[in-house]
């Protein structure tokens, strides 16, 4: 079973190119036509911010928690290139319906601001199928399926011990997220035959892409969005999420 071409989703915008979950690295795979792009959320002193790390050491020029620091203090902060961290409604702005958009739920309690931001910018013009809300943590992921049951979600899962307690919930995910190494033909098959679109992450490699292709995977996350449409000869379009 095929549910259509395989989507190129640009893993934290386009983080090969561009600082990772910043603006920039936003306007970067829409430059490259990634479909749909996959950022990282917390919330921080009641703003939903876009970073990945709980951490600033690894991307910013700032040290110690997120959560040490008031909003206005982490604007501050350079997040590569002079790229402040950007807030989830500025990260819509940039879209500006141009692709989709993959909101990853990481800090606990990012549940309800994401549903409330999303039932806001449905409001405003954005379509449903364009978004997709997704987690490792499974909690916080029904704790948004309560809330907004019409919006897809997408399991995070990157070990096989976790893969197999995943399974006996798929019902309830519009899509599994893997990584490369749990990807293989009889889960695709699995996911597939329940109906279940099956993404993987994060992939890099030329020879990785075209494997997982041939093998029949629904789309990749990768930080180079140009390698996924030289590779594969996929058509830079903008699609739903399929």
């Amino acid at each position: 079973m095929s549910f259509g071409p395989l989507l190129c989703i640009g893993h934290r915008g386009a983080g090969g190119h561009a600082p990772e979950n910043t603006l920039a690295s936003i306007r970067k795979a829409l430059e490259l036509g990634a479909h749909c792009v996959e950022i990282d959320v917390h919330m921080v002193d009641g703003e939903l911010v876009v970073i990945h790390d709980e951490r600033l050491e690894r991307r910013t020029n700032g040290s110690g928690s997120i959560h040490d620091y008031k909003f206005a203090d982490l604007r501050t902060l350079d997040a590569g290139e002079r790229e402040k961290i950007p807030t989830l409604w500025e990260i819509f702005q940039t879209l500006n319906h141009r692709a989709g958009v993959n909101i990853e739920l990481k800090g606990v309690g990012t549940a309800e601001p994401v549903a409330r931001l999303i039932t806001d910018k449905l409001s405003r013009g954005w379509n449903q199928d364009h978004i997709l809300v997704s987690s490792f943590n499974q909690a916080e992921l029904t704790r948004f399926q309560e809330l907004k049951p019409d919006i897809k979600t997408g399991c995070l899962v990157a070990s096989a011990p976790a893969l197999q307690k995943i399974k006996t919930a798929l019902s309830t995910y519009f899509s599994l997220h893997v990584s490369a190494e749990l990807a293989s033909s009889e889960l695709i098959a699995y996911a597939h035959a329940r109906g279940k679109r099956l993404y993987v992450f994060t992939v890099n490699a030329p020879t990785e892409i075209l494997r997982l292709q041939a093998m029949g995977v629904d789309g990749l996350f990768t930080d180079y969005p140009d390698r996924v449409f030289r590779i594969t000869n996929s058509v830079r379009s903008r699609l739903r999420w399929v």
